[in-house]
């Protein structure tokens, strides 16, 4: 009885984080907003507040705390998914080389001087395609097809940053060159409600999928012989949680740039509170992960007087973090 009344109190405060920081988030930044303003704003009533008032709070705010939220639970519920699935602790979204993908698809369409939107259009469609090589290396060479795959992932990742370097050498050092470098290190400032509708469906698809089979990670973290012996055809099941972890980080980097750490961090400090149970970790990955960048890209936004980027807060934050974990031997693995 203790035992389920702690449990439903510790799930209650991991929704109520992200929640509570979403409608804080409406009040940080360099336009003042009152608390009141921003209700008024957000419901569907008529008001006399100013244009100036809609327009941070839609426009500019809303978008950016949607996509900060959305990213974050991408991210970490895919290295959750990818560390059951491979049954290990360090793997990270990336590591299939749909990051470096999307970034070199990102480098191309900004080096062609696309529009924002061809650019997220470009990230995206070069993700799934590194992901796609490497999944066509892992089935055309002899050995555990596991094995193969991650060594194929860091074979194309390594592949597209090698791409992404040539397009930075030959890209116009005063106008290309730092928007190219800028949107490697992860920034949600171009973000807006076009953005989030572009991956809305990419996104829906691999949480709903991925929260359905949750359960199936426990068996499958459990070891091959043991998920056959229960009848979970792994092949299909790992192909399924590869496709829909690819299609949650290719979104969510289409429209972020690359942000490390997220994936492999968040996922530990949601295994530390509610156990390696999938069916609890999963949900508890997407909260935390949602609550962590939307405050780390509050403080990046605000903090100075220049918008610092993602990747360079997450890496400060999650770097740290991770040797502590190392240091002190944590045993929850799976």
């Amino acid at each position: 009885m203790q035992k389920t009344i702690k449990e439903t109190s510790v799930i209650s405060v991991l929704i109520l984080l992200p929640v509570i920081l979403f409608f804080a988030s409406f009040l940080i930044g360099r336009y003042p907003v009152s608390p009141l303003d921003v209700l008024m704003a957000l419901l569907p009533i008529k008001t006399n507040l100013s244009p100036a008032v809609y327009t941070v709070v839609w426009d500019i705010r809303l978008p950016r705390i949607i996509a900060a939220m959305i990213v974050g639970a991408a991210l970490s519920v895919s290295g959750a998914s990818f560390q059951g699935t491979f049954q290990n602790p360090l793997v990270s979204p990336d590591i299939l080389g749909v990051s470096a993908g999307a970034g070199f698809g990102a480098a191309l369409a900004i080096l062609l001087g696309s529009s924002p939107v061809m650019i997220q259009i470009m990230a995206f469609g070069f993700g799934l395609i590194a992901v796609s090589l490497t999944y066509f290396l892992s089935r055309n060479f002899k050995g555990n097809t596991i094995l193969m795959m991650v060594l194929g992932g860091i074979a194309i990742g390594a592949l597209f940053s090698a791409f992404t370097s040539c397009i930075k050498y030959l890209a116009d050092p005063n106008s290309k060159l730092p928007e190219i470098v800028y949107w490697l290190m992860g920034s949600l400032a171009s973000v807006n409600s076009s953005s989030i509708m572009m991956i809305s469906v990419p996104i829906l698809i691999g949480f709903t999928a991925l929260l359905l089979v949750r359960w199936r990670l426990n068996v499958l973290s459990m070891g091959d012989d043991e998920a056959r012996a229960l009848g979970i055809n792994i092949d299909r099941l790992r192909i399924l949680v590869i496709t829909c972890c690819t299609l949650l980080t290719a979104a969510a980097v289409s429209i972020s740039g690359i942000i490390g750490w997220v994936g492999l961090v968040i996922p530990h400090v949601a295994r530390m509170i509610v156990g390696p149970d999938h069916r609890k970790l999963l949900p508890a990955s997407i909260a935390l992960g949602a609550f962590f960048l939307l405050l780390v890209d509050d403080v990046c936004r605000t903090a100075v007087s220049i918008e610092i980027p993602l990747g360079i807060l997450t890496a400060i934050i999650g770097a740290p973090f991770f040797v502590y974990l190392l240091n002190k031997g944590y045993e929850g693995w799976s």
